[in-house]
Order: structure tokens, then sequence, then C-alpha cells
């Protein structure tokens, strides 16, 4: 038996919309499929989590155990947007000061939940470990190197590591070129 789901497979799934060439693994969870949306050439691995209002691009990989807690607010991963194993992103989260209760299985009245949209644009890049908490906008060609927190949007075109994350250098813009070779060549085939 093959570790990804078939076409027809994917199709019962219940998706809200789902393109071509679209590879998930038999082991990720999918919560509310009629509330995410997928791309074309999208590959998600064993033991993701997807849980919430997602919007996937085209050419994207989720790798093994990333987990993406949207919620009502969403998740929004544009085209080319590579993130590694290990990562969790947040478009909610728990009041943990103390003021609130946290946990899903506490009546709202009693809880004070964040929740916010995040948005990786087109070419970001995220390293394995991360985590990327709610209202979280991560510019196009943006890196974010492994074990790295992110608190806040980030600008475009720029590499940042750490805990909070913070930039150390411009990422190079090659990679649109690479994009455009790319594209014409996938396109003609």
């Amino acid at each position: 038996m093959n570790s990804f789901y078939t076409q027809e497979e994917l199709a019962g799934l219940g998706f809200k919309s789902i393109g071509s060439n679209v590879l998930i693994s038999r082991k990720a969870s999918i919560y509310g499929a009629k509330n995410i949306t997928i791309g074309n050439n999208v590959r998600i691995d064993d033991f993701c989590v997807l849980s919430g209002k997602i919007d996937l691009g085209n050419h994207i990989h989720l790798a093994v155990g990333s987990c993406y807690f949207a919620g009502s607010a969403g998740i929004e991963i544009h085209d080319f947007v590579g993130v590694s194993s290990r990562t969790a992103i947040y478009a909610e989260s728990d009041d943990f000061s103390g003021y609130a209760m946290p946990n899903p299985v506490v009546p709202d009245k009693y809880r004070n939940v964040t929740s916010q949209k995040v948005i990786l644009h087109k070419h970001v890049l995220i390293g394995t470990g991360c985590t990327i908490l709610p209202g979280s906008e991560i510019g196009e060609g943006t890196s974010v190197g492994s074990m790295s927190l992110v608190t806040k949007s980030l600008e475009p075109w720029g590499m940042y590591v750490g805990i909070p994350c913070r930039k150390i250098k411009d990422r190079d813009k090659r990679i649109l070129q690479l994009e455009k070779d790319f594209l014409t060549e996938y396109e003609s085939q």
C-alpha cells in the first residue's frame, strides 16, 4: 500500500478545494477538511496536523511532524514555501498569564484566546523546530533559522534566527530568477 492517499481518496476527504499532484501522507491528521484549500504540487508528510481554516498555494512542502493550528483566524501559505519538521504554527493561542484559564475543554467564558491570521508569503523557508505565533506575517523570501520563535511580522527577504527571532542579514533574491526558469520549463511540459 502507498503511504500517500490516492487521488480518489483525496477527493473523498472533503477539502474545500484541492489541486493536482497533491501528496498527503495517510499518517497526517486533517481536522475540518471542508475549511482547507490546497493548490497544485503540494506534499504533506507523515504526522503533520492541519486544523482549521488553512489556505495552501502551489509548490509547497510541509515536512514531517509540522503542525498548523489555524482555528477560524486562518493560516495562509503562499507559493514555493517550505516548512521543516517539528515546526508549529498557531493562529490561535490561550492566555497563559493566569488571568484566564487555558484549555479547550474549559468553557469559553473562562478563557481568553488570541486569534489572528498567520501568513507565510511566497518563497518563505522555515527551519526545523520553529514556533510561529498568532498575527505573524512572514514577508516574501524570508527564511527563519531552526529553533526560532516568531512573535511578530518579519520583513521580506531577511534571514532571521533566535528566540525571539531577529534579522541577521538579507537573503539573496536570485531565487526569483530560478522561479521564472522553473515555471517556464514546468509550463512547457
